[in-house]
């Protein structure tokens, strides 16, 4: 059984190291990086619509809270 798990083990870095070392050109996943990118400025503007009132409350009591102005 250790002797099975340490094969795999070994073949999944042989493989892991041939990609790695292959050096093709495979560039990634553009379009869904791109995808990622847009949804998640799209869930902060959303969010800070939503909540900027809030927002700007919190900031300003953390900040009373360091400085000392805290009531």
């Amino acid at each position: 059984m250790q002797a099975q798990l340490l094969r795999m083990l070994s073949d999944l870095s042989l493989s892991v190291y041939a990609r790695l070392t292959a050096g093709g050109r495979d560039r990634g996943d553009v379009p869904g990086w791109v995808l990622v990118t847009i949804m998640t400025a799209g869930l902060v503007t959303a969010l800070w619509l939503v909540a900027d009132d809030k927002l700007k409350d919190l900031f300003s009591e953390a900040l009373d809270g360091v400085v000392g102005n805290a009531p």
